[in-house]
């Protein structure tokens, strides 16, 4: 592909989104490392800045995990987070949490956090534990 065509493609190209929760001191944190680190094509949205959501997604659906929209298919949980900071120079340490064996044991972890988190922060979690 000629440097015309790349060009144009990455201009089409949307960028991922990542949903996460502003209220969050930890997650307000961490979206302030990743922003000074991220590439243009990653956009970080504040779950509680948005008057309407994403189509098959609700408010506390996207507070329950991380959600990372990328074109039209979603991430969440740890996926999400590998995702999201795969947009940085540092993206390949994360990519280690993916690593067979070791990932099962890091989405069972992220996995009680999120609930707990939720629950802490928002009152009851069993109607929302199906999400994108």
């Amino acid at each position: 592909m000629n440097g015309a065509m790349k060009s144009a493609t990455s201009e089409t190209q949307q960028p991922d989104v990542l949903y996460f929760d502003g209220d969050c001191p930890l997650c307000r944190t961490e979206m302030r490392h990743l922003s000074t680190m991220k590439s243009q094509n990653l956009e970080l949205v504040d779950i509680h800045s948005l008057t309407d959501y994403p189509h098959g997604t609700s408010r506390d659906a996207l507070l329950q995990r991380l959600h990372l929209r990328r074109g039209d298919r979603w991430l969440t949980g740890v996926d999400a987070n590998v995702g999201a900071w795969g947009h940085t120079r540092i993206g390949f340490l994360w990519r280690l949490l993916r690593l067979p064996g070791f990932s099962s044991i890091v989405d069972w972890v992220y996995q009680r956090w999120a609930e707990r988190r939720f629950a802490n922060r928002y009152g009851t979690r069993s109607q929302y534990r199906d999400s994108p």
